[in-house]
């Protein structure tokens, strides 16, 4: 059921008002999407900064609704630190784009202030001199600066010029004891205003003659507090409004496309001084870096040419997982309503793998040990691919039912759909290899199948425990050497057992053989299997890639 808003007295900033603040700020973004996506030309003319402000914050009212749900029902038992915890870790996790990104580390820098216990809040307020106006401006405040240094280049123009103001604002109206629902009309005033401004800050709104996208969404965020400090409602004001007058482009999102070619997020678990070092990484390899987040947490925003670099930098900081790369030929084909004829989406096993199906043009979805994508998830990435057909490698035969039933969804909204039955991401590789998004879509989904059928395929494990193998009994530690999904090695070293499996897969002929290396491979080992292979079979090439994380100690494809 979704959050009836309770009114709230003026100065009431409780637990009741933060879902209040989170129920309606969704309700205004889902009504202002569309509006918002249509003005969006900065940083990239991409138009989803009303879609992606929108999922954020979806994402932060799950987090509070499934945390505290005694909160959905007005009781008010849950704290104001527990509630406000909860909503800017629901944003983090959840993220969209850079404008969403943003978004998260604003409530985060909310959540520093009013998610202090309330004895340690009271005895601060009363040390500064400050009601609940003054903590909410205060929380403003923090919100702001926290935005700002989370982003590599600060622009102003943009949604952090409109926070800017609005914590401005709003700690004048704290300074001159005002109550809670004063400064936050404060706040929303001075976003406003700024707002209007921005086309004469920023040279690309002001050619499209636009206000900045993000910052009318921030806009609706904070007309959204008042509303719930106050039970006035913001009334509906034009998205498009503008400073001064400027020359109308005939599409307002019309932009230089120039910039890198990739949008890379992903969640990270990381010590602040890994982070530290990954911002100096990114910021190297492109632009729109914005990373968010604290206490072990980041959620991890750039764009970029090399999405494998990127991701590959996150490995080497920490544990990067829920990974997005998107492609902004896509994203701008959709911005101008068009689909793309057709895409591919590629389930793979490791980061590695994802950063390197992404540069080949696949919509990737990330598998991790013992987490399977789910059908909406599968769903979502096809929705991403933005293509009229669809060509779905699920990457392993215990997702094929998973792939099959996403597929029919798809079929249901218009997307043609196949699912070419790859049982190793070395397949897909394969099928990939041979793609041709300019051929029929029949004749190309032959080819990838054939291209993937053609491809034996090997992997390689370490035994968890004793147990019965096809090839006899393996104790725990034994390195197993599978092909086409059976154990057919059973070995006490990763670079011998990979050798008899070679002989093996090679035994019936081959032109090509692929090695994908996990994390803790060293590039030794692949130096070593790249020699075996020429020098048994001189007409045999060999080509080698990172899996990253999450993919086996080694993948082995024969085609």
């Amino acid at each position: 059921m979704p959050h009836e808003p309770q009114p709230q007295r003026p100065d009431e900033l409780d637990a009741e008002a933060v879902r209040t603040w989170s129920s309606l700020a969704l309700a205004a973004l889902g009504r202002a999407r569309e509006d918002i996506d249509a003005i969006n030309v900065y940083p990239v003319a991409d138009a989803d900064t009303g879609t992606n402000l929108y999922l954020t914050a979806e994402s932060a009212d799950r987090g509070l609704a499934e945390a505290f749900p005694e909160v959905t029902d007005g009781t008010g038992r849950t704290s104001l630190a527990e509630a406000v915890r909860a909503w800017a870790h629901g944003a983090l996790v959840g993220a969209r784009g850079n404008s969403g990104t943003i978004l998260a580390q604003l409530l985060r820098g909310v959540a520093d202030v009013l998610g202090d216990e309330p004895a340690e809040r009271a005895q601060q307020a009363q040390q500064a001199g400050q009601g609940p106006g003054g903590l909410l401006a205060r929380a403003l405040t923090r919100a702001a600066e926290e935005a700002y240094a989370a982003v590599a280049h600060p622009v102003e123009g943009t949604m952090l010029t409109v926070a800017g103001a609005a914590a401005r604002a709003g700690e004048a109206a704290g300074a001159a004891a005002g109550t809670a629902a004063e400064v936050a009309r404060a706040a929303y005033d001075g976003a406003r205003a700024a707002l209007a401004e921005t086309p004469g800050q920023l040279a690309a709104l002001g050619r499209a003659g636009v206000v900045d996208a993000g910052g009318c969404g921030l806009v609706v965020v904070f007309g959204a507090l008042w509303q719930a400090l106050s039970g006035q409602e913001p009334a509906a004001e034009p998205v498009r409004g503008r400073a001064v007058p400027v020359p109308q482009s005939p599409d307002p999102c019309a932009q230089e496309e120039d910039g890198p070619a990739y949008e890379v997020i992903y969640l990270l678990e990381a010590s602040e001084a890994a982070v530290g070092e990954l911002r100096e990484r990114l910021d190297g390899l492109g632009d729109s870096l914005v990373v968010v987040g604290g206490d072990g947490l980041w959620n991890v925003h750039v764009h970029v040419d090399d999405p494998g670099a990127a991701v590959e930098a996150g490995v080497v900081a920490g544990r990067p997982y829920r990974i997005r790369i998107t492609h902004f030929g896509d994203e701008r084909r959709r911005a101008r309503g068009e689909r793309a004829q057709r895409a591919v989406v590629a389930v793979v096993p490791g980061e590695g793998l994802a950063g390197l199906c992404g540069e080949a043009g696949a919509t990737t979805v990330l598998v991790r040990p013992g987490e399977p994508p789910a059908v909406a998830e599968l769903l979502d990435a096809v929705r991403r691919a933005h293509a009229r057909e669809v060509v779905l490698l699920p990457g392993g035969a215990e997702l094929r039912a998973a792939a099959a039933a996403a597929a029919e969804q798809a079929r249901a909204e218009g997307v043609r759909v196949a699912v070419i039955p790859t049982r190793s991401a070395v397949q897909g590789l394969a099928a990939l290899a041979v793609h041709d998004p300019e051929g029929s879509f029949d004749e190309d989904v032959v080819a990838m199948t054939a291209a993937a059928g053609a491809t034996r395929y090997g992997e390689l494990a370490v035994a968890e425990r004793q147990s019965f193998t096809s090839a006899g009994i393996c104790q725990a530690g034994d390195v197993l050497g599978l092909i086409d999904g059976d154990v057919a090695v059973i070995g006490s070293g990763l670079a011998e057992t990979a050798e008899a499996v070679l002989d093996r897969m090679l035994g019936s002929g081959g032109e090509l053989v692929t090695l994908v290396l996990g994390p803790d491979v060293p590039d030794a080992v692949a130096e070593r299997l790249e020699a075996y292979v020429q020098q048994g079979h001189l007409a045999v090439d060999t080509v080698t890639y990172r899996g990253g994380r999450y993919s086996a100690p080694l993948l082995v494809g024969v085609e």
